[in-house]
């Protein structure tokens, strides 16, 4: 479904909406999340980011929106490498906020860098508000995907960005069968053992496969007014970073 994806929830036996058991999943797993991000990623995920980043270099924003923030690792990152003004980072886990707020007072980043409680899909903004808008792994969280992309795209000014990055599916052989192993075997073990919760980390691959990617994700932010979106594709198809411009 390319433009709803509620469908595809972390607790299959537990009652509540998608957007409900991501809140719960991400409060479980928060304290062992960068550990697992990580372990997983083998750290490619920290070149990821930069990447992604400095894409937004050529529009020097100034006030910046991280949606999903998580534990605000994407939002540290932003602020070194493109030095704005403020970034406001939003997310639906207080688990993780809390996280995020401690790493942020401990570098002393409370002035530039502010996290609350939010909805993606629900942004507590006024229109044409942020010059760039950022999410890191979170859009495939989205209870109903156009409508998170539609909100991002009215918070942001007119000739801003929204920089996001994705899991993504690899259709090539052997990489194909390689990342299925990895996703679907190993990486819901590793969960298990280190967080203890095994249903995220079920989650994940299941909601990777599920993820309209690549063209599908631009026609999505096409529909909802981006007048450009380019996909760049990461390390053989792992993880995609699409470039939407306002």
């Amino acid at each position: 479904m390319a433009n709803d994806t509620s469908t595809i929830k972390p607790y299959k036996t537990k009652e509540g909406g998608k957007k409900e058991q991501v809140a719960d999943m991400f409060n479980n797993i928060s304290k062992t999340y960068d550990v697992l991000n990580r372990l997983m990623t083998m750290g490619i995920d920290t070149i990821w980011r930069k990447k992604a980043i400095k894409l937004l270099k050529s529009i020097q924003p100034q006030l910046l929106l991280d949606v999903a923030t998580g534990t605000g690792d994407f939002a540290i990152e932003s602020l070194r490498i493109l030095e704005p003004k403020k970034i406001i980072g939003i997310d639906i886990s207080s688990g993780m906020l809390e996280v995020a707020k401690e790493k942020i007072a401990k570098k002393g980043l409370q002035d530039r860098i502010e996290v609350q409680l939010g909805d993606s899909e629900k942004l507590q903004f006024e229109d044409n508000t942020f010059d760039a808008v950022t999410v890191a792994f979170g859009v495939r969280n989205f209870e109903n995907l156009e409508k998170g992309l539609a909100d991002i795209h009215r918070v942001l000014r007119p000739g801003g960005k929204a920089v996001i990055l994705e899991l993504s599916n690899p259709s090539k052989f052997p990489i194909k069968q390689l990342y299925h192993f990895y996703f679907h075997k190993f990486t819901p073990a590793l969960g298990k053992l280190i967080s203890k919760d095994s249903s995220a980390y079920s989650y994940l691959p299941e909601s990777v496969a599920n993820f309209p990617d690549g063209a599908r994700f631009a026609a999505i932010t096409s529909k909802v007014g981006f007048k450009d979106t380019i996909v760049r594709p990461q390390t053989f198809g792992f993880c995609s970073i699409y470039e939407c411009s306002k």
